[in-house]
């Protein structure tokens, strides 16, 4: 570890780790920069995730690894100075870097946790599960060398890249969860499962915390809480509606010379 870095304290490691309750879910709002971080915070909130597609999009980039690793971490440090609560960074599947240079340069952003996932960006392409599992030990295995601790969220995509049939992605899925729970991950995110049962399952049955996304509040927070889920996030769907409902109204009334502030 170099001296100019500066990982999370191990004390805001573990409070964000605590915070994952199955039946009392950690809310995320996923932000994107250090003025939507400040805004979460003050509205609240103990801790707080960034989405990889909305700080991509803040920074000029589309989502799936597409912006620079060192832009990302940079604009993660930003958002970790920005706030006193602990972040948790979506790190996509680590921006090819090996796991002990991964961790090194994460670990100096002082963020709490990580997602990593189990699909490659570039192509969608659903990552071998032992190949993964193998990944997210060398991250953890790489973290404890080090004498850094982080909240891993294992994201795990078959519900969203669907390359088996329907029957078989709730038992993939399982498989996948224990899996990268007993290589070090803290949290499984299961992406894409929306169907109550389903979530019902994988609460129960995944040997570990569940995450799931909010999904536009086709279920509401109280009744992803009565399924079990541990965590609760939004991906880049805070950005987008705020972003959808708001900006593109307002450059339209500038530009047709109407007062933007009446909106």
């Amino acid at each position: 570890m170099s001296e100019t870095s500066r990982p999370a304290p191990p004390a805001k490691v573990a409070g964000l780790r605590d915070l994952h309750v199955p039946g009392d879910p950690l809310v995320l709002p996923n932000v994107w920069d250090a003025a939507s971080a400040r805004l979460a915070e003050a509205a609240g909130f103990p801790a707080l995730a960034t989405s990889s597609a909305a700080t991509a999009a803040v920074l000029g980039y589309d989502d799936g690894e597409q912006a620079p690793a060192g832009e990302v971490l940079a604009a993660a440090a930003r958002i970790v100075g920005a706030v006193r609560v602990p972040v948790t960074v979506d790190f996509e599947r680590g921006y090819g870097l090996a796991p002990a240079e991964l961790v090194e340069r994460f670990a100096a952003t002082g963020a709490a946790g990580l997602n990593l996932e189990d699909s490659r960006p570039a192509t969608g392409d659903l990552v071998d599960a032992a190949e993964q599992a193998d990944f997210l030990s060398a991250v953890r295995e790489a973290a404890v060398s080090l004498g850094v601790d982080l909240v891993i969220n294992a994201r795990t995509d078959l519900f969203l890249r669907r390359p088996v049939p329907p029957e078989a992605q709730l038992a993939g899925t399982l498989e996948r969860g224990a899996r990268y729970l007993a290589a070090g991950a803290d949290c499984v995110y299961p992406i894409g499962a929306g169907d109550p049962g389903v979530i019902r399952e994988l609460a129960a049955s995944v040997p570990g915390p569940v995450n799931v996304a909010y999904g536009n509040g086709k279920l509401t927070r109280a009744e992803l809480a009565a399924l079990g889920v541990a965590r609760v996030s939004f991906g880049p769907a805070l950005q987008r509606h705020l972003y959808g409902t708001w900006g593109s109204a307002i450059f339209s009334a500038v530009a047709s010379g109407e007062n933007p502030f009446a909106l």
